[in-house]
């Protein structure tokens, strides 16, 4: 390694790195012969530092003229991976590049530029990112023109960009959650001096309203606030997210009457932690279950929210979801583990106790609703009785629906460095043994369905029978039906006649006859 290039030796283990220049404005580096201007760099030591300045409110976010002509006659294709955060996320990406004029193709031989908007929660979620890359290698070279970039959450960690820049010379384009706005400006550095272009704001940056989004089927995401300030050990999400800002009240508000206006049958509000929104500001008092009564008066169909703490579902969001309307009886709560010691280990701050007293209080307020959640097997040093204990508060709680994980460890967590002393073997056979149990609770809950009359909103005709429609009900459950595909976007109503585990089928009938509040 050049004498240059010592002080980027965690990017660079090879002798051919050099330091072309730095200064405030970054840093250039040939490397294999491909040229590098990094404008900012991930950097964990900065993630986990939470700023005390205030977080701005940008409104003024309209793409220049000067960006509006870089994409004539050119085809965009954005590949997401991850959560409905990321999902959202590319919804910006994708009107941020149609204003620049860029036209949607799904053909990647066609594509000018191709952007993979990524997700870090989980190794195998990178694996699939690196697969893809390692097939969009061949096209980059039959198409050296292209651009093709590397966003979202794993874009914020030191190793993914080390990575990339070691064996992944080919990209042009790199960039984080928190400069989605500076889009426009990285394409143009890109094109215009044709070197690898990586800026990744380590720190949270402001709330930038009004920018582009497309939008397409029947539901909206509306992201509330962003970031997370709960460090469980395990995640990685506060250092690739930010600490967590919250957008303002009148903004949320509009956004949510501007998609009632435009047709929208239902939204979901985003937020690493949506409970916590609200705790940020210091000029007023609103709470995430005060938003929540507001957006209950707006002429919407169905409102969804994702995901919850356990920590911060207070009473005045149970008071407020048991009002009901357009708000829906299905309530994601994670709970990770069943074991007190496991949740304490996970950094999880509640127990065992505090959770079941919780979910005691909900079902109180709200009989019918619906509960799912998110757990995790395999965490460093979970022993047979701790899982037993999940197993335990599974089958008491009584879930519909649950996301079972292998404990995955990531870099720059604290739970990466614990002794992971659970062998794979036993891992495996636990997750086998936790989706059994949810198994037998969702079909539980399904039987119990039949004969009842749903409301089922109709999201799309079946991919193998022209005939069948599927969609879903209040609870998130998924439906199949006989129906005609005109009936795309609309309210039926459906009898159910014959539960299955993770779907029901039915018959749609004319007018509802009995109707059920708990499906």
């Amino acid at each position: 390694m050049s004498k240059d290039a010592k002080d980027y030796s965690k990017y660079f283990d090879f002798s051919d790195a050099k330091l072309l220049s730095e200064d405030e404005n970054g840093k250039r580096i040939r490397i294999r012969g491909r040229e590098i201007n990094i404008l900012s760099e991930p950097d964990h030591r900065q993630e986990k530092q939470r700023g005390k300045e205030d977080v701005q409110v940008l409104y003024d976010t309209m793409v220049s003229e000067e960006f509006m002509t870089l994409g004539k006659d050119k085809h965009y294709l954005v590949y997401t991976f991850g959560c409905q955060m990321n999902e959202h996320d590319s919804e910006t990406i994708k009107g941020l590049l149609e204003q620049m004029g860029y036209t949607p193709t799904e053909d990647r031989k066609l594509a000018d530029i191709i952007l993979l908007n990524t997700c870090a929660i989980r190794e195998n979620a990178e694996d699939k990112v690196f697969g893809e890359l390692g097939h969009l290698k061949h096209l980059k070279v039959e198409k050296p023109d292209m651009l093709l970039g590397v966003c979202g959450c794993m874009a914020q960690e030191e190793g993914v960009v080390r990575r990339i820049l070691q064996k992944h010379g080919f990209i042009d384009l790199i960039f984080g959650t928190h400069n989605l706005h500076r889009l426009p400006h990285l394409i143009q550095e890109a094109l215009f001096s044709k070197e690898m272009v990586v800026e990744v704001w380590s720190k949270e940056g402001d709330i930038v309203e009004n920018l582009p989004k497309k939008r397409e089927g029947l539901r909206g995401w509306v992201n509330i606030m962003y970031g997370c300030d709960k460090f469980c050990t395990y995640c990685i999400v506060p250092y690739t997210r930010g600490k967590e800002r919250s957008r303002r009240p009148d903004d949320v508000i509009a956004e949510v009457r501007e998609l009632a206006r435009q047709g929208f049958k239902e939204i979901t509000l985003l937020g690493q932690n949506v409970n916590a929104y609200g705790k940020d500001f210091t000029d007023i008092q609103f709470s995430f279950g005060d938003l929540m009564d507001e957006i209950r008066k707006i002429d919407i169909p169905r409102v969804r929210f994702t995901t919850s703490h356990p920590r911060d579902f207070d009473d005045r969001l149970i008071e407020v979801l048991a009002k009901k309307g357009n708000l829906v009886e299905h309530i994601h709560l994670p709970v990770q583990s069943g074991s007190s010691q496991v949740l304490k280990k996970m950094s999880r701050k509640y127990s065992r106790e505090v959770y079941l007293e919780l979910v005691g209080k909900i079902k109180k307020a709200i009989p019918d609703a619906v509960l799912t959640t998110d757990i995790i097997v395999g965490f460093p040093g979970e022993t047979d009785e701790q899982f037993e204990e999940t197993l335990s508060l599974v089958r008491e709680v009584g879930f519909d629906f649950a996301y079972t994980f292998i404990y995955s460890p990531r870099e720059g967590t604290p739970a990466a460095i614990m002794e992971d002393n659970v062998p794979m073997d036993v891992k495996k056979k636990r997750l086998q043994t936790l989706n059994d149990a949810i198994v037998e609770h969702s079909r539980k809950s399904n039987d119990r369905m039949m004969g009842a009359v749903v409301e089922v909103l109709v999201e799309g005709v079946s991919k193998n029978k022209d005939h069948m429609l599927s969609g879903r009900t209040r609870s998130n459950k998924l439906v199949h039906f006989e129906g005609t595909p005109e009936l795309v976007g609309s309210f039926v109503h459906v009898r159910i006649t014959d539960p299955m585990t993770w779907y029901i089928k039915g018959e749609m009938i004319p007018e509802p006859v009995v109707t059920s509040d708990a499906v």
